[in-house]
């Protein structure tokens, strides 16, 4: 070959040379939750809010360190159980992963925090509102959402001050969530002087409640509360309504979705009521337009907790940016001084990891819809 027929050659070699020096640097961002099982759809739906926030990052192009990065979500199924979410988080952390969106229930989160804090990486979680999360100690655990506490406060006083109701029974599916949320409840009720008429207790596999619901029926309850999900809440609303039970229906995050409308049918009613974490949609500042870009992006609309993992997803990357760095090392510092605002508010957190600005809504059941309460 002649050296005038090399140089082209040798350009091409140059050409494909620095193509690939220019290649993005690819940054993990791991994501646990239940993605099969009869709560995969609250998982799937804080799923797909990371996503669209890392679509979201990747459209916009991010630099750190002087080297453009592509984000890239990898989500882990922990069937909402905590062993499998301990296997899960020591996956994410094998994998490289350089931050955690996750766990979606407390059940799964606390037990999970542990590897991730040990790992020395950050994990921010859309929905886990147990308030023991945060209270461990551990700097790598944040969340964007109210906790149990401030859910449990709420409906006692919508229920006693509202409602007007004094015979309140409650009920747990005995997980971190359920459980912690009933408990919350019930310290809430005891500080007006209310002592509930019976306390029950099931599992988050559950279908059948009639025993409980009949020796519930015999105290009487004009309202009966529920801590947990609504693969078991729409069920026990069915059920109460089989037994001729007229309490009203009350519960928490977990029921307040669509899929308990789809599941409870012709149970439900306007004596159902439910408390979520943060503020409906339609309140959130960038709210409405999330929404239909979420439906027009997956096909389907939010079921709950899309727009707060989207919110923490940007906290991460945010961070990151601060840091000029995806090394969870650098960043973490850097989660404390982050401030935006985000599809839900303005994002900040405490020294403790929670949000500093998390409230409460309470939604009633109407016309085929939840709808807030003023």
């Amino acid at each position: 070959m002649t050296r005038r027929a090399l140089m082209p050659a040798l350009a091409g070699v140059l050409i494909v040379g620095s193509t690939s020096a220019l290649a993005d640097t690819v940054v993990k961002i791991g994501f646990a939750g239940p993605l099969t099982g009869p709560i995969s759809h609250v998982g799937k739906d804080e799923q797909f809010g990371a996503q669209l926030a890392l679509e979201d990052a990747n459209a916009k192009g991010v630099v750190l360190g002087g080297q453009k990065v592509k984000f890239e979500l990898m989500p882990e199924d922990d069937q909402a159980d905590p062993r499998t979410a301990t296997t899960v988080a020591q996956r994410l952390v094998d994998a490289g992963v350089k931050g955690v969106i996750g766990h979606v229930t407390s059940g799964a989160a606390i037990p999970a925090s542990r590897i991730y804090e040990q790992a020395g990486i950050p994990a921010i979680t859309p929905s886990s509102t147990s308030p023991k999360l945060t209270r461990q100690g551990y700097k790598t655990t944040y969340r964007v959402i109210a906790n149990d506490m401030q859910q449990g406060s709420a409906m006692a006083k919508f229920a006693t001050g509202v409602l007007k109701a004094q015979r309140i029974a409650v009920i747990d599916d005995r997980t971190a969530y359920g459980q912690g949320l009933a408990d919350a409840l019930v310290d809430s009720l005891k500080q007006l002087g209310i002592k509930p008429v019976g306390r029950e207790f099931t599992n988050d596999k559950a279908t059948d409640f009639a025993a409980i619901l009949t020796k519930l029926k015999a105290a009487k309850p004009d309202a009966i509360f529920y801590g947990g999900m609504d693969a078991q809440g729409a069920p026990l609303l069915k059920q109460t309504k089989q037994l001729g039970m007229s309490a009203r229906f009350l519960g928490g995050d977990g029921v307040c979705t669509a899929e308990m409308i789809k599941i409870a049918g012709t149970a439900m009613s306007s004596e159902v009521y439910c408390t979520q974490a943060g503020i409906p949609m339609d309140k959130m500042p960038s709210g409405k337009a999330f929404n239909e870009r979420f439906a027009k992006r997956f096909n389907t609309p939010v079921q709950l907790y899309a727009p707060y993992s989207y919110d923490a997803t940007n906290a991460l990357i945010e961070a990151m940016k601060l840091a000029n760095s995806a090394d969870p090392a650098k960043y973490l510092p850097q989660l404390q001084k982050v401030g935006f605002k985000g599809v839900t508010g303005h994002i900040a957190f405490d020294a403790n990891g929670d949000s500093r600005e998390g409230g409460v809504a309470l939604y009633q059941f109407n016309a085929g819809k939840w709808e807030a309460r003023p």
